[in-house]
C-alpha cells in the first residue's frame, strides 16, 4: 500500500500534539498536588490555577471558598506550589501579566507600587500565602521533602506599627518583608527538618 508524505504527516498530528503536550501534567495531578499548598479544611472547596498546553494558566477547577491554589509551574525546576487568599488575586495576577511582557522584579515591584497607591491596584488589608516546595519523586509522582512558608501581606505595614523586624534573629522568628510598600508581608519560614 502506497502512503502519500501529505496522509503520512496527517497520521502523525495526534502523536506531536500529545508529545507537545507530554510536559505539562495531568489536570488531576495538578490538582491533588496544588491543593497540598493550602491547610486541609480549604482543600476541597479551593479554586484551582494549573497549566494546559503552551504554558498557559487557566481554572482547572471552580471553587466554592476564598481560597486560591497554584499549581506547580512544570517549566521551573523542582517542585512549588501556592495558595492565598482571593483577596490578593489581583496583586499576583498583575504580577503575572507584567511578568510576561518580561519586565524584571524591579520594575514589577515599582509598577504594582505606584498603582497600589494610585488606588488602581486593590490590595487587601491583610491576606495570608502558602508557598510549598519540594521535590518531584520520579518513579510515583508525590511530592517529598516538602517545606512549607507563610506569608501575611499587611500592606504599607512599618516596624513601628506592626513591633516586628526587618529581619529574623532565630529560625522561625517572625518578620517584616518590603516595610511601608504595598509588599509589606509578614515571613514566616519554619526551620527546616533534616532529611534522613
Amino acid at each position: 500500500m502506497k502512503i502519500s508524505f501529505s496522509n503520512f504527516l496527517i497520521a502523525l498530528i495526534p502523536f506531536l500534539s500529545l508529545s507537545a503536550c507530554a510536559q505539562y501534567p495531568s489536570v488531576e495531578w495538578q490538582i491533588s498536588t496544588a491543593v497540598l499548598a493550602s491547610p486541609e479544611e480549604f482543600r476541597a472547596q479551593s479554586t484551582v490555577l494549573g497549566y494546559r498546553e503552551n504554558g498557559i494558566l487557566e481554572v482547572l477547577r471552580k471553587g466554592t471558598n476564598n481560597m486560591i491554589c497554584l499549581a506547580d509551574n512544570p517549566e521551573t525546576d523542582g517542585f512549588s506550589a501556592s495558595s492565598y487568599h482571593s483577596d490578593l488575586e489581583p496583586f499576583m495576577e498583575r504580577g503575572r501579566t507584567l511578568k510576561t511582557e518580561g519586565l524584571d522584579f524591579k520594575t514589577i515591584f515599582d509598577i504594582r507600587e505606584s498603582e497600589a497607591k494610585s488606588g488602581t491596584l486593590k490590595m487587601p488589608t491583610r491576606a495570608t500565602l502558602y508557598v510549598l516546595s519540594g521535590d518531584i519523586n520520579a518513579q510515583t509522582q508525590e511530592i517529598e521533602n516538602t517545606y512549607l512558608r507563610y506569608v501575611i501581606y499587611i500592606p504599607f505595614a512599618t516596624p513601628e506599627s506592626t513591633g516586628l523586624p526587618t529581619k529574623p534573629s532565630i529560625p522561625s522568628e517572625p518578620w517584616l518583608m518590603d516595610p511601608g510598600t504595598h509588599r509589606a508581608h509578614i515571613m514566616i519560614s519554619p526551620e527546616r527538618k533534616k532529611q534522613i
